[in-house]
């Protein structure tokens, strides 16, 4: 007689209207189960996940595995593994015929079980398989197929075409048995299992086919399959039918052709990356409404080591092409918040223009770090070559823990980045940069069959943080960490950037993939961003000054005054004479990098009133300058005034909106044997900046501004402030004579 347990268990049969309760309960269960099981819809015993076993093979913890493990975890399932730490002989699987060792292993393992009429087994592959629901919606599943014994389908036969006639027909879903997933009692899967007499390197789903396609085993062993994926998603084949749902707070795989939520999801075949993607969301690793549910797993915590125990990392640095900003790239490395007395550098440079710049940075840094090595343009090495080299510096020194590197092209603005990413403690991972307001970034969403981009469905929330995580991705480059001890076991290799004729960056993810290593790229901080190096114009004294237009954020950050943004937020901006205003708009090394520029050019106009640079020949107020556009910073100058002028300008004369138009734009050098001052003059404009571009008192005596209707002058100008003032009508000014020294002047004549 069958006991049906109440909801804290078994309850005795006695106690008057208890009892009775009971037993009409009981009485009603039993009827709807003996109706149940006539009508032959489903198993008539209820199964309890204490009677599910997951079996699987792997013999290694690759980052598959761990990952099948976690979801298996998520869900508690219990998992028999075998094989860990055996060696493989079931073939290469991945491109032939193969796999006969699970089938041998499974064959003794369920010797244990053959008598377990109870117990459920559910064997499926481990490294490219996730679980996506719990055990008792596996076993609810099953049991509605009211067979003993389920196989995963799929639409492609395997590995032999010829047995096509003898599948069964089937009107809807997957037509062909798949053996990377199967659900059944242990006897039948046992008694299966059993017939299996062929060596380790022969084919298991061509051996369990022969056993589904004779109609007598197939009876016997009352086996089906799951044409409609209702457990078993086979994503190779069906990729178009499946897409990743948020219901309910969870990340679920729907098959929307068979409105189906498979629990079971198998990348087989070239799918890989497809499930890697999935996998990313499932089970609940993240969602819309917690984030990501997995990113502190297998942290390192460095907050209690002493410098001397930190990981010590080798830094590869690779200058590929002239890049801006490629001093300040250099500072970022002696910045970084880790002991320099872990860190090591490997250097390959293989433009000319910036040997100047990593002397520079030699010199003055050589005692920062343990060790560095350079290899400059005269070895005339390839990028791969190189890329190899930097790999190796650390594959060959057994203290060297990670390898990260970095192409000169990353600003890297975060100092924390190297600990952040050590911390992660993955196999290999990318901190996310992209190019400022830009799709532009350091990864790849998703690949097409050839191995080029393609974008994946979520690839722009993530570049624009709309989506936060540890991503596992197909393709990284420009900056990431590696392990050291991956890359003296899996990626032992030499040739991991040399191994066909794609890119180096290319070939290595390829090669990466292709050892099961999973890539990793994080976005879960701020690290800095990519630069543009397209078009960078090298032939000028400091290049940088140029890149207003294609870096603007490095531009700002290395030109204007720290103290800027202060003007509209603080009362920073002073007012010496009546509607003149005074206020800080560029950095020192922004007015010394100007001044250097255009005497450097040298071709100063010497003050006269004939001037061929203006359209009639003639000045009415001469200086000795020097035109933007005679140095071919004209245009650069005119989006200085646009993005940081114009908008002062609308503070500080309210009702104004300039166009930031100025035809006059141009440098002037005051010097007592020279041109000592200016004469009373108006200026020919709406309103003028005068920014001051070294310092009185250490580059010159003397000078200023005084306007002469309100007697006021202006005789102590700070470096990198600008006074801004009306140009006509009202304000009258000249300039006071300079009596020691070179006094420079920036001015513009804004809307003429």
């Amino acid at each position: 007689m069958a006991c049906f347990p109440g909801p804290a268990g078994p309850r005795p049969l006695s106690g008057g209207t208890s009892a009775m309760w009971w037993w009409v309960v009981a009485a009603l269960a039993a009827w709807a189960l003996l109706g149940t099981a006539r009508a032959g819809a489903v198993e008539s015993r209820p199964l309890s996940p204490d009677n599910l076993l997951v079996i699987t093979v792997a013999t290694s913890e690759t980052e598959g595995f761990k990952r099948f493990m976690r979801t298996t975890k998520h869900f508690n399932y219990t998992v028999k593994v075998l094989g860990l730490g055996e060696e493989w002989k079931g073939g290469d699987v991945a491109h032939t015929v193969g796999g006969g060792q699970k089938v041998r292993w499974l064959k003794r393992e369920l010797e244990k079980y053959v008598a377990k009429e109870d117990l459920i087994v559910m064997f499926v592959d481990s490294y490219d398989v996730i679980f996506a629901g719990p055990p008792v919606e596996l076993l609810q599943k099953f049991l509605h197929f009211n067979h003993k014994l389920v196989f995963a389908a799929e639409g492609f036969l395997w590995p032999d075409e010829s047995l096509e006639d003898l599948y069964p027909t089937v009107h809807t879903g997957k037509p062909y048995l798949n053996s990377g997933g199967f659900i059944g009692y242990a006897p039948y899967v046992s008694n299966v299992v059993q017939q299996w007499r062929f060596k380790d390197d022969d084919d298991d789903q061509l051996f369990y086919t022969h056993v589904y396609l004779d109609p007598k085993l197939r009876e016997k062993y009352q086996i089906t399959l799951d044409h409609r994926s209702t457990i078993f998603q086979n994503l190779n084949g069906a990729l178009d039918e499946v897409v990743l749902k948020f219901e309910r707070g969870k990340a679920r795989v729907r098959n929307i052709a068979q409105d189906t939520l498979p629990v079971v999801i198998h990348g087989n075949g070239p799918t890989k990356l497809q499930l890697n993607y999935l996998g990313n969301y499932i089970p609940n690793a993240w969602t819309h409404e917690t984030g990501c549910g997995i990113c502190d797993e297998d942290l390192l915590d460095l907050s209690e080591l002493q410098d001397e125990d930190y990981p010590v990392v080798l830094i590869g640095v690779f200058i590929l092409q002239p890049t801006p900003f490629f001093v300040e790239f250099l500072e970022h490395l002696v910045t970084l918040d880790y002991p320099h007395s872990q860190l090591n550098l490997f250097i390959y440079n293989r433009e000319i223009y910036h040997e100047k710049h990593i002397q520079e940075f030699w010199d003055k840094h050589k005692e920062d770090f343990y060790n560095i090595k350079v290899v400059g343009p005269e070895e005339e090495m390839d990028e791969g070559e190189a890329r190899n080299m930097g790999l190796h510096e650390c594959r060959q020194d057994p203290d060297c823990e990670f390898y990260l590197s970095l192409d000169s092209d990353v600003a890297l603005t975060n100092p924390a980045t190297l600990r952040i990413l050590v911390e992660h403690n993955r196999n290999v991972i990318a901190p996310m940069v992209s190019r400022h307001g830009k799709l532009w970034s350091n990864f790849w969403g998703a690949i097409n069959a050839e191995g080029y981009y393609s974008r994946s469905e979520d690839y722009i929330d993530i570049v624009q943080l709309k989506r936060v995580g540890i991503w596992n991705v197909p393709y990284i480059s420009q900056v990431y960490l590696i392990k050291g001890q991956v890359l003296r076991n899996q990626l032992r290799q030499k040739n991991m950037f040399t191994q066909g004729e794609m890119d180096p960056d290319m070939i290595f993810c390829r090669n990466v993939r292709t050892k099961g290593i999973f890539m990793y790229v994080t976005n879960m901080d701020d690290f800095g961003h990519l630069l543009s190096t397209a078009n960078f114009n090298t032939s000028h004294l400091h290049s940088d000054l140029w890149q207003i237009f294609t870096n603007p954020e490095d531009w700002r950050e290395k030109y204007i005054h720290e103290n800027y943004s202060q003007i509209f937020s603080n009362n920073l901006v002073q007012q010496p004479c009546p509607d003149v205003y005074w206020f800080p708009i560029l950095t020192e090394e922004a007015c010394d990098q100007l001044v250097q520029e255009l005497e450097h050019y040298g071709q100063w106009s010497g003050g006269q009133h004939q001037d061929t640079r203006l359209s009639g020949g003639y000045e009415n107020v001469p200086t000795v300058d020097i035109h933007m556009k005679q140095v071919g910073f004209e245009r650069e100058w005119l989006k200085f005034l646009r993005e940081y002028i114009a908008p002062v300008t609308e503070k500080l004369y309210p009702g104004y909106y300039t166009k930031a138009e100025a035809v006059m734009n141009f440098m002037v050098r005051y010097r007592p044997h020279e041109q000592a001052y200016l004469r009373p003059h108006h200026d020919s404009s709406t309103f003028t900046i005068n920014i001051a571009l070294n310092r009185k008192g250490v580059d010159y005596e003397g000078g200023g501004c005084r306007f002469l209707r309100y007697n006021c002058s202006v005789e102590t100008p700070r470096k990198g402030w600008s006074l801004m003032h009306p140009g006509r009508l009202t304000h009258f000014h000249e300039g006071l004579p300079t009596t020691r020294g070179t006094r420079y002047i920036m001015v513009s004549f804004v809307d003429p």
